[in-house]
């Protein structure tokens, strides 16, 4: 049985063509592809490529400065953090989330539309497998060249469950039976429609948005469109700690907001949504509102 795509070159001996990750005594990273009979400079110095090739990860080499540094590969979230950049990448955060919550799966069928620079195309793929199938769309043609650039940097080649795509999803999903659509697009709320086709029954949507305008737009179209059940919006937080002896503490940065995530699952064909049962805030909704629901009375709570 051959190895997944891409791990061979996560385990072993450093061999040339690996990504390598430096890390300074103040904890500051430099990454790098080892090249025989190349140097790595720093202004603290230089040592030669060689010296790591053949050498187990984890190592530490010395500078002619006399500086240490730990040499190791980088994790997909270190990668994609470095990475040459189109677009604003999906931050780790986000993107753990959104495996975990989307449930992405081996061999899953997953359609991605928004790609940036590949950070969460590099996550799908590794989650999904050879045996699975991702199809991104990227309107942009320079983000897509760059995404096709990081992912296959990452992967140490061409990914065979991956198929990209230039142009809007919407105008060009031709994808059928999809267990997974994820969103990562200033306006998803225009891809329903088309979403809501492609997806089978259960299949879970997963939308990332910016501002809590678009949160309120894609929850309230998503609601309107009658085949899903209800959204489930949030956002997350991460908050490094200092831990120094006695000097244990929050640090004094932290990623905050990056964006919003909300889920919701596909209901079967001519299944209507059960009819919410929460009561919104008084004035919440206007007495125009034409949403769902309004000729039932959800909308005032009634």
């Amino acid at each position: 049985m051959s190895e997944p795509t891409g791990a061979a070159r996560r385990r072993g001996p450093f061999k040339v063509g690996d990504q390598v990750q430096l890390t300074d005594p103040k904890g500051r990273h430099y990454t790098f592809t080892l090249e025989e009979g190349k140097n790595f400079h720093t202004h603290k110095g230089s040592f030669p490529h060689d010296e790591l090739i053949g050498a187990p990860e984890g190592s530490v080499v010395r500078t002619t400065g006399n500086v240490a540094y730990l040499a190791l590969r980088p994790l997909l979230p270190d990668y994609v953090l470095s990475m040459p950049r189109g677009a604003a990448v999906v931050y780790p955060k986000d993107a753990g989330q959104i495996l975990a919550f989307a449930d992405i799966f081996p061999g899953a069928r997953v359609v991605e539309a928004g790609v940036g620079s590949g950070s969460l195309s590099s996550f799908l793929l590794r989650a999904i497998g050879d045996q699975g199938m991702l199809h991104s769309y990227e309107r942009r043609e320079d983000f897509a060249e760059i995404a096709q650039q990081n992912v296959e940097r990452y992967f140490g080649g061409p990914h065979p469950a991956w198929q990209l795509t230039v142009g809007d999803l919407q105008d060009n999903l031709s994808d059928s039976d999809v267990d997974r659509v994820i969103l990562d697009m200033l306006a998803p709320w225009e891809c329903l429609d088309a979403v809501s086709k492609a997806l089978v029954p259960g299949g879970i949507l997963c939308c990332y948005v910016a501002t809590t305008t678009q949160l309120a737009r894609t929850v309230e179209s998503i609601r309107e469109i009658g085949c899903f059940a209800e959204p489930q919006p949030w956002e997350s937080m991460i908050r490094n700690w200092h831990v120094e002896g006695l000097a244990v503490r929050p640090d004094h940065r932290m990623i905050g907001h990056t964006g919003f995530l909300l889920t919701a699952r596909r209901l079967a064909d001519g299944v209507e949504p059960p009819m919410r049962r929460r009561r919104p805030a008084k004035g919440a909704y206007g007495e125009d509102y034409s949403g769902p629901n309004a000729d039932r009375g959800t909308a005032t709570g009634r």
